[in-house]
């Protein structure tokens, strides 16, 4: 099999579209991983993304009569503009089925080049499904994003660039992983050359679809997948990157939304680019990688496969990157509500820089504060402090990794509802695309009192917003009715500690 593919690399049409990009050797991350840091810069492709090599591969494999009936294709995004530049380069007509929540940029770009756009659903199966459809009846030749040999080897064009670029081999490759496209091509034209040489792939821990295919021995349908990383938003691999995969992947990772932002700021800090969260994933995976096995003076390879990002995501990037690099901890600590007890509390935490403080009163006794503390040495710093603040007797939660306390109560501390009966709290997603907020604003209005309600647009493709409904007991069969029937994604937050410390 690796021999196959490695001709098939070899002799993959890719450079009338896709440039050979750079592999710069970052300083930065060198330097603090002890390590011999290279990346490679997928994301100076004309595209902005490693996804034209393969689409471009692909098309130009068809015969004449194909050619004419033009090209089709499902994607997020990256995949699009692609096939949107190969078919525009070949003079060939392209139609392109969108999720509605396709970050804004990659939906203008696709434009550009000319190709015709569909918006459909709100998942690439949802756009994957009609576009199907579409191929049957129409004759035009679906292009696969990842599920198909000659994509496979586009991709795997990057895997030759590199061993072209170093002086030496590469230790460890560090690859994103969506559908498994990419890592399949890196990976068997890798182990086709040195087996030696490790290849890792990375995934978000809210879509691991790789991980999980992998430890089980065959293909999952995850039941739903997070979508920061909307590049890599994929329920199930495809079933030839699987495959290979499975004799040529050495080891996945999985990272953290914190960790993918930490891991685009270290990508800015090194080479002044911004990169979009599936790009960066690779970043993330490495440090994670040299973080849990401590090595040493290897030369590792992180892929930097996009930067097809949205400027208004980088408030959420900018605001997250500190926690994931462990350079800063949020906790709510219960302090002694008299004179002086803010005074004594600071004092114990020392020098440490405070990001964040938040209060309000409560009653006459205690009171509740939200507070960000800036680390100098990670989690055994936190460690260090959550245990000197529990030795001196202070009754104090780490928020640090409390979802709902990031994105909502960091910024809602004084909301306490005193005298609201039967009040359940409720944190829900939902597509951002016009129209959506108010959707759910008239579904909830119609049944129950609504007692809180809050929503910040972090400019992803889903606005969050947490809920407090007045719901008595006896309605609790409609409540679960509602639930289902609304269609979102959601969570009881009722027992949070955070909901419990600063609201209820």
């Amino acid at each position: 099999m690796t021999n196959k593919y490695k001709n098939r690399v070899e002799q993959a049409k890719v450079y009338d579209v896709a440039v050979k990009t750079p592999l710069e050797n970052v300083i930065g991350l060198s330097q603090r991983l002890k390590n011999e840091v290279w990346l490679k810069r997928e994301d100076l492709q004309p595209v902005y993304s490693f996804k034209l090599r393969g689409a471009y591969n692909k098309i130009a494999q068809l015969s004449a009569e194909e050619k004419d009936k033009g090209v089709i294709t499902a994607s997020a995004g990256n995949h699009a503009q692609g096939v949107a530049l190969a078919a525009k380069q070949m003079g060939l007509d392209a139609l392109i089925i969108m999720p509605k929540t396709t970050p804004a940029i990659k939906v203008s770009s696709v434009v550009r080049l000319g190709a015709k756009i569909e918006l459909v659903g709100n998942t690439y199966d949802d756009a994957y499904a009609h576009a199907k459809n579409i191929t049957l009846t129409s004759g035009m030749t679906y292009v696969h994003p990842y599920d198909d040999p000659d994509v496979i080897a586009g991709q795997g064009t990057i895997a030759k660039e590199i061993l072209e670029q170093l002086q030496h081999n590469p230790d460890v490759i560090f690859v994103p992983v969506g559908g498994g496209g990419l890592i399949a091509g890196i990976s068997v034209y890798m182990k086709a050359v040195n087996p030696k040489i490790k290849v890792i792939g990375v995934e978000p821990d809210d879509a691991p679809c790789m991980t999980e295919a992998l430890k089980k021995g065959e293909r999952v349908v995850l039941e739903q997948v997070g979508i920061f990383a909307d590049g890599v938003a994929v329920r199930q691999v495809g079933e030839e990157p699987f495959r290979i995969a499975q004799s040529c992947v050495d080891e996945m990772i999985l990272v953290s939304t914190d960790e993918i932002c930490a891991a685009i700021k270290d990508i800015f800090d090194d080479t002044r680019s911004i990169t979009e969260p599936a790009g960066a994933l690779a970043v993330a995976g490495m440090k994670k990688y040299v973080e849990d096995k401590q090595i040493t003076e290897q030369r590792l390879v992180a892929i930097d496969s996009g930067a097809n990002i949205n400027f208004d995501r980088l408030r959420h990037v900018a605001e997250r990157s500190d926690i994931g690099e462990h350079r800063e901890a949020l906790f709510a600590v219960t302090i002694a509500e008299e004179i002086g007890s803010f005074k004594k509390f600071c004092e114990l935490i020392g020098m440490r820089g405070m990001t964040e403080f938040n209060y309000r009163y409560a009653d006459a006794k205690n009171a509740h504060i939200f507070v960000g503390i800036q680390l100098q040495n990670g989690l055994a710093e936190k460690n260090e402090l959550l245990a000197l603040l529990r030795d001196k007797n202070y009754p104090v939660e780490d928020m640090t990794d409390n979802e709902m306390a990031k994105l909502h109560v960091r910024y809602m501390v004084g909301g306490r509802g005193n005298g609201v009966a039967n009040e359940r709290l409720f944190r829900f997603e939902f597509p951002e695309r016009p129209g959506a907020l108010l959707r759910f604003l008239n579904y909830m209005g119609e049944r129950w009192n609504i007692s809180l309600f809050h929503y910040r647009n972090h400019g992803a493709a889903y606005g969050r917003v947490l809920v407090g409904i007045q719901v008595p007991a006896e309605d609790e069969q409609r409540l679960q009715e509602f639930l289902q029937d609304l269609g979102y994604s959601w969570w009881e937050e009722t027992s949070n500690p955070a909901y419990n410390m600063f609201l209820s």
